[in-house]
């Protein structure tokens, strides 16, 4: 695995860090593509049970490196933008639609695409630093990376109308009280100890029930009922047939608590 995406295992909690802190992490075609690739990894990754995002250094992410857009753009290549195609397309696939529950360790700025990134984790966890910024009309751009799926579930459509045209900064206790944030502790270097800490309360969980109830809200929040209805059906079918849920449910019984093993 490159060193720009550092990737480290404790038991079943996989942490990815965006690692080019020199450059507050933004995403240049190695960091892409290391990224898409080990998230499409983890996806069936059994061991892995939960999975944290983190930035190395002062930033979360800022986005896409605009100085390698700018040799792009220079380049006179026919598609300047096929990057979305091409790499932030299937991440924003594979990290809003992972199996298994994400947290995203949002420390400092996460701007653009870094946004789109912390918004499309299932929790986001922030500090006194934490910042979002839609940054894409600044530089003349339409938003990526889900963010046109994600904000306005987050937000609301009025709300992400004015993040995303008026592309100004919104600060960790605005960003908390909005929904871009699950949490603000209270200060930036327990940011991501506390994303880790989750992700281990979850990886402890029924993370096959997780992964449907994702799959459920995901044709919830746009479907009809009776699209959410059948969704719910094929959920609790596959959820039903675990070990997971014969165990829960015999712990019920007996006044104990139950152990989730993931299956």
């Amino acid at each position: 695995m490159s060193d720009v995406l550092l990737v480290d295992r404790t038991d079943a909690v996989v942490t990815l860090t965006l690692n080019r802190p020199e450059a507050m992490n933004a995403l240049d075609v190695p960091l892409k593509e290391a990224l898409r690739d080990a998230l499409a990894a983890l996806e069936t990754d059994r061991s892995c049970r939960a999975v944290v995002l983190a930035g190395a250094g002062r930033a979360f992410c800022a986005g896409q490196d605009l100085r390698e857009h700018v040799g792009v753009l220079e380049s006179g290549t026919s598609d300047s933008l096929d990057t979305v195609r091409r790499h932030y397309n299937p991440i924003a696939s594979r990290l809003g639609s992972m199996p298994k529950p994400v947290v995203a360790a949002v420390g400092g700025m996460a701007a653009g695409a870094g946004a789109g990134l912390a918004l499309l984790a299932d929790f986001r966890i922030g500090g006194p630093s934490t910042s979002f910024l839609m940054a894409f009309a600044n530089v003349g751009l339409a938003a990526d990376t889900g963010l046109s799926w994600s904000l306005p579930r987050l937000v609301g459509h009025a709300k992400a109308i004015e993040l995303l045209m008026l592309a100004e900064p919104v600060k960790a206790e605005a960003a908390e009280r909005l929904g871009l944030l699950t949490r603000v502790v209270e200060a930036d270097a327990d940011v991501l100890p506390a994303a880790q800490a989750l992700a281990a309360r979850l990886a402890a969980g029924p993370t096959v029930a997780y992964g449907a109830i994702k799959r459920e809200l995901s044709v919830g929040d746009a479907g009809t009922l009776n699209d959410a209805l059948a969704a719910e059906a094929q959920a609790q079918t596959i959820s039903g047939a675990t070990a997971d849920h014969r165990n829960a449910t015999l712990a019920f019984v007996e006044k104990r608590k139950p152990t989730f093993e993931g299956r």
